[in-house]
């Protein structure tokens, strides 16, 4: 039997993916430099809302509370012998929330980066990596997820460890790494290259792409160069609502209803068969994108001209392909869906 999500991708030419965790769980009273996961436990009726938005909206598929969920990162909270319960609560209240929706919801274990650095630039080993990948995988799988769902990874590395900890676990994972430095990660991966990384690996993702980075407009570019690299799987594109503003104290998504539909269509005409959002982007939003989807027919893929009309310029003027900007940097921890 096909998994749940390879099911769906055989039956539809998109999927609408769900948009931003933390920008709801900010608007919920979430503090700043607190950890999200506990919320799984102790205010599962407001992880139950977060859900349920993306689904109202008219997402097929959204992600767990559980991006910063491994020992690493919870750690920092004196969480890290929770991993386990705290991921198989968020995957629980996910699965609760799919099981009633009345239509097929994929239910996807958000695994973000360790916020580590891979050897040999650090001190995280391979070895290490997939011991704490693993241990999340677990508590994702005994939730009851559909998919793992790999995201914000900036290091090959870490993206192997990851697929490593999926196969121990008997799991399908997609996996996104976050391309925001002159078009390659920080880690200076660029699409090309990844491409060739998810071709070579043994326990492949159902589907790859990109999420996070600067704005819409740099990951569309992202998203073309992996068709251009001859992308054999269905490509993700989760892109942020605009380019981040500091406003009245908080940080404020520029990007509108009107353009994340724009981005959508954009997106599914670029070749994107999973289309979501990131930071910034609200229930409001996947609203207008999933009426861009169903409403307007399928085009040509967009030039980078058209992309820069609809969506705003890009952050530099390569996509990292073919020269030598971007090269790898010092690895900072990986951002959460803000």
């Amino acid at each position: 039997m096909p998994d749940a999500l390879t099911k769906m991708l055989s039956t539809r030419d998109w999927i609408l993916a769900d948009g931003a965790t933390g920008t709801t769980l900010f608007n919920m009273g979430l503090s700043s430099g607190d950890s999200p996961e506990f919320w799984n436990v102790d205010r599962p009726d407001d992880i139950r809302a977060l859900y349920s938005g993306p689904v109202q909206s008219g997402s097929d598929l959204f992600l767990t509370n559980t991006f910063g969920g491994n020992a690493a990162r919870l750690k920092l909270h004196d969480g890290q012998d929770r991993v386990r319960e705290l991921n198989r609560a968020g995957a629980e209240l996910g699965r609760e929330v799919a099981d009633t929706a009345g239509r097929p919801i994929i239910v996807a274990g958000s695994m973000g980066p360790t916020g580590e650095v891979m050897a040999p630039l650090g001190a995280l080993t391979h070895e290490l990596a997939v011991e704490m990948f693993h241990e999340q995988a677990e508590g994702l799988k005994e939730g009851g997820v559909d998919v793992l769902w790999v995201e914000t990874i900036s290091a090959p590395e870490e993206y192997r460890a990851a697929a490593e900890a999926a196969a121990l676990v008997d799991m399908p994972f997609c996996g996104t790494m976050s391309f925001d430095t002159a078009g390659r990660t920080m880690m200076g991966t660029t699409s090309e290259e990844m491409v060739k990384i998810v071709g070579k690996m043994k326990h492949a993702p159902l589907a790859f792409g990109a999420n996070c980075g600067v704005g819409a407009s740099d990951l569309l570019r992202t998203v073309l160069g992996f068709i251009e690299a001859g992308a054999s799987r269905p490509v993700i594109a989760k892109g942020n609502a605009g380019i981040p503003k500091y406003v009245d104290g908080h940080i404020h998504y520029d990007g509108t209803p009107e353009v994340m539909a724009n981005y959508a269509e954009m997106a599914r005409n670029c070749g994107a068969r999973i289309i979501g959002g990131c930071c910034g982007t609200t229930p409001e939003h996947l609203t207008a994108m999933k009426e861009a989807l169903e409403t307007r027919p399928k085009g040509d893929a967009p030039t980078l001209e058209e992309i820069g009309a609809k969506l705003g310029g890009f952050s530099s003027a390569s996509d990292g392909t073919g020269d030598q900007s971007g090269q790898p940097q010092r690895e900072r921890r990986g951002r959460r869906r803000t």
